[in-house]
């Protein structure tokens, strides 16, 4: 059951399409004061203009960053912060796969840098506003996907869906680390699986991942049904206490046995410092 966000503050990375679109429209319907991030400009304006126009919420905003490169991820939490003084919740939805390995600006694995290192980054570098203002949530798309997924430590980097799989996975593990990092702070951390869903998700690929993606979307839900977690865990009075969770269906279950290795979280958190040099500014 969604709650009144009146006065809270939101913000949507990957909000241009998909779900991300889709749950800022539900939780601004809900009066909350939206902030999307997206990549491409132009495109990010027009989703702005279709969020106002369909919730007719006028206090509705947008940052442009590619999320892939981390001074971009650094740059648009430095804009963030300028502009506003209070955070109730970061939906960490941006994301993709790609079939074959591609690099950043930085030298990262494409899928890598931006399903995960931008997770961890963006939510460092917002955390001292998440505990000012809390209570406040932290959600972190991730997917059943994580399931199929194996953490190599001393090969975080590889290309293909086995990427993909094992990003996913980082998300829970991160999420599940997180949370104990948070506790007694009032801010929350939780992560979800939002269903197969039909949106342009894997089409930026040829080949055989097209063809896959595109049959595969004849069983897939509708975005409205994929973002309903999403909304959910940012707005529900039910869950304003819960932290450190797997949810489905807006449910909370269990993970894959691996996500639960607290020693490779708290490895994979060290890593991720040094890769995204956290650790050197902290």
């Amino acid at each position: 059951m969604a709650g009144e966000l009146h006065g809270k503050t939101v913000l949507i990375s990957g909000a241009t399409n998909g779900i991300g679109k889709v749950a800022a429209v539900e939780l601004a319907k809900l009066g909350a004061q939206i902030v999307i991030i997206g990549r491409n400009p132009a495109k990010t304006t027009e989703t702005l203009k279709e969020i106002t126009a369909a919730t007719g919420n006028q206090d509705v905003h947008a940052l442009v960053a590619d999320l892939s490169s981390m001074a971009e991820v650094r740059q648009v939490a430095g804009d963030f912060k300028q502009q506003f003084k209070r955070l109730d919740v970061l939906l960490n939805n941006a994301g993709g796969v790609f079939t074959t390995r591609q690099e950043t600006v930085d030298g990262y694995e494409m899928t890598f840098a931006l399903n995960h290192l931008s997770y961890f980054l963006l939510t460092h570098l917002l955390l001292d506003v998440l505990k000012n203002s809390a209570p406040a949530r932290i959600i972190n798309v991730a997917s059943d996907a994580h399931a199929m997924g194996s953490l190599d430590l001393d090969n975080l980097q590889k290309g293909g869906f086995s990427a993909y799989s094992q990003s996913k996975l980082m998300n829970i593990m991160f999420t599940y680390e997180l949370a104990r990092r948070l506790q007694g702070t009032g801010v929350t951390a939780n992560a979800l699986h939002p269903g197969f869903v039909n949106t342009g998700f894997g089409r930026n690929n040829s080949g055989l991942m097209k063809l896959a993606m595109n049959v595969a979307t004849l069983f897939a839900i509708k975005p409205t049904d994929g973002a309903k977690t999403s909304v959910y865990l940012a707005s529900s009075p039910e869950v304003a206490s819960v932290t450190g969770k797997y949810f489905d269906k807006s449910k909370p279950r269990k993970s894959s046995a691996a996500s639960y290795d607290e020693a490779a979280q708290k490895r994979l958190w060290t890593i991720s410092e040094q890769l995204t040099g956290i650790a050197a500014t902290a």
